[in-house]
């Protein structure tokens, strides 16, 4: 039996820092204001996100790379029902 991913900002930030060791993260979950659109799942929780970050990591390299680890460090909240997640890289 497996226990379901919280789909919770504390949980992305988690694995953000994990992955992409960040000088400064911020991640908000901004559900609540997209309920009744395409995605949202009715609890106002979980569905969008928002993530500033800026991380050695991506210094230097083009916005579509950076949105890429940014995406593949989230790949198992998005997988689970993350439906938007918007990036500013700092």
């Amino acid at each position: 039996m497996t226990i379901p991913l919280a789909i919770t900002a504390p949980a992305m930030d988690a694995a953000l820092r994990t992955a992409l060791t960040p000088t400064q993260l911020e991640v908000l979950d901004e559900s609540y204001q997209h309920e009744g659109h395409a995605g949202a799942n009715g609890t106002g929780f979980g569905t969008h996100f928002r993530v500033r970050i800026a991380s050695p990591a991506l210094t230097g390299l083009p916005r579509v790379k950076q949105h890429r680890l940014v995406y593949d460090a989230l790949q198992e909240f998005i997988d689970e029902g993350a439906h938007a997640i918007a990036i500013e890289v700092l």
